[in-house]
């Protein structure tokens, strides 16, 4: 067993952090589960009370790589001894162009590529909106519903989500246009038909193996959602006008919306409106990245090649640091000086940045095909509870970046925020570090360290499915 629980959850070390917490940190922020973390190695975090436990949230998806992997705390080390800090914008060092160097050889585009370094992901959204409006000279911006870009003021104008990501903060930026994503299990304009897969019956599940994705998926990943492509083209036609959209952008699997992948169709159809019409297509990828999928990128499953790209979480392996890339001459919009920031590209955020990349080139890429493993494993059990389940009324992802969406009633698909959250709490008591995510609160999301053992994997996935029993 890898779960050793000696207290109750919280324990009484955690209880007493909790109200020194309340008393001198801002209330903002909020917390998940009430617990406090003594340390963390793999797919194992142990509490302050000595509890030792499986974490299925991974940071929300940042240490892919696992907790304090060893090499990435080695380049964290050496690179300490050496420079800490120095600003790029006035001493510069190497770990900064090659760092960009790897991520300009990683995402996908056979041309020249050129990368940003800065801090986070919503600082990414930022400045890669800022680039976008620089080269077209073009104003409007494009997102989607159930989005999730971040928290600063453009990040949260392309946030989909009110309560509580946006809620007393506006106004928000303008020029911001929201489009309808192809949410196929709760499509508006299709009423939940626009997949012949995705229907109200348990026994519909679909596997469609390709040269692209060999995933099993639910909803029909090939659909081009025709209808809710072209109320996207209707939202551009008679509200904008495609001439004045610098650019789109969209996470290819939703975040924090859920877990919801774009289908494989409408990204095609997506991208060619983008070249018709001089649009840049920006992908977040920023909790889809480094392995999250299955692949190096989402954007490997779907066989397109964005103009531009921002990545954070998986990147630093733990330590904040986050990037745009894109097409060169795009990336060279911006005069110099117009972006960048005091922190940016931290010496010591790149070597542990390094530090990831090796570990994914690493015996041929035996971490990419570990993560592709687990992502079958866990597909197959979340299937099997929608089949068990009636309240499971969805089960989505692309490889391990999985999900499982709780209703009141599979014909109605009434949100089930109760039950998730019951679920969720269940879990941290019994030793799992479980999060929900979804715009209605109902959704389990899996993002579990892709060093995560078969062994420990099954342990987790049987707190689940015990959560759901006992929730029910």
């Amino acid at each position: 067993m890898h779960i050793n629980l000696k207290t109750k959850i919280p324990g009484p070390k955690s209880i007493s952090l909790m109200e020194e917490r309340k008393k001198h940190v801002a209330r903002g922020p909020f917390h998940s589960t009430p617990i406090f973390i003594e340390k963390a190695h793999g797919a194992k975090v142990w509490d302050v009370d000595g509890n030792q436990m499986l974490d299925f949230a991974s940071g929300i998806g940042v240490v892919n790589v696992g907790h304090t992997a060893p090499e990435v705390v080695a380049a964290i080390q050496e690179q300490a001894t050496k420079n800490i800090h120095s600003s790029i914008n006035v001493l510069a060092y190497d770990g900064y162009i090659n760092l960009s160097k790897k991520i300009n050889e990683a995402v996908p585009g056979d041309f020249a590529k050129k990368t940003f370094l800065c801090n986070s992901g919503a600082e990414a959204v930022e400045n890669a909106i800022k680039i976008a409006r620089s080269y077209t000279k073009r104003q409007a911006i494009v997102c989607f519903d159930h989005a999730y870009h971040g928290r600063t003021y453009m990040a949260m104008s392309l946030t989909s989500k009110v309560k509580f990501y946006k809620h007393t903060f506006a106004p928000f930026n303008p020029e911001v246009y929201r489009a309808q994503f192809p949410y196929q299990y709760r499509c508006p304009t299709c009423n939940g038909n626009c997949s012949a897969s995705n229907t109200n019956s348990n026994s519909n599940s679909k596997a469609i193996s390709s040269t692209k994705q060999t995933e099993t998926f639910r909803s029909d990943l090939e659909s081009k959602c025709e209808p809710c492509f072209q109320s996207f083209v209707n939202m551009i036609q008679g509200q904008i006008g495609a001439e004045n959209v610098a650019a789109v952008i969209i996470e290819p699997v939703l975040g924090e919306g859920g877990f919801i992948p774009v289908p494989i169709g409408y990204m095609k159809s997506l991208r060619k409106f983008c070249d018709d019409h001089g649009i840049l297509l920006i992908l977040d990828e920023i909790q889809s990245g480094f392995g999250r999928t299955g692949k190096m990128f989402a954007v490997d499953h779907y066989g397109i090649v964005p103009d531009l790209m921002t990545l954070a979480k998986g990147l630093g392996g733990g330590m904040p640091i986050a990037a745009v890339t894109g097409k060169a001459e795009i990336m060279d919009a911006p005069p110099e000086g117009g972006i960048g920031g005091t922190y940016c590209g931290n010496p010591v955020a790149c070597a542990a940045a390094l530090a990831v990349f090796e570990l994914f080139e690493k015996d041929k890429g035996a971490l990419l095909s570990h993560s592709e493993h687990i992502g079958k494993i866990i597909a197959k059990r979340l299937d099997s509870w929608k089949k068990s389940y009636s309240q499971v009324g969805d089960v989505r992802g692309l490889g391990p970046m999985q999900a499982l969406e709780f209703v009141k009633d599979n014909n109605t698909k009434e949100p089930n925020k109760e039950l998730a959250s019951k679920v969720a709490k269940y879990c941290y008591e019994n030793g799992l570090i479980s999060i929900t995510a979804g715009t209605f609160g109902n959704v389990i999301r899996i993002l579990v360290p892709l060093t995560i053992s078969e062994e420990e994997l099954e342990e987790g996935l049987n707190v689940i499915e015990k959560g759901i029993e006992a929730s029910l």
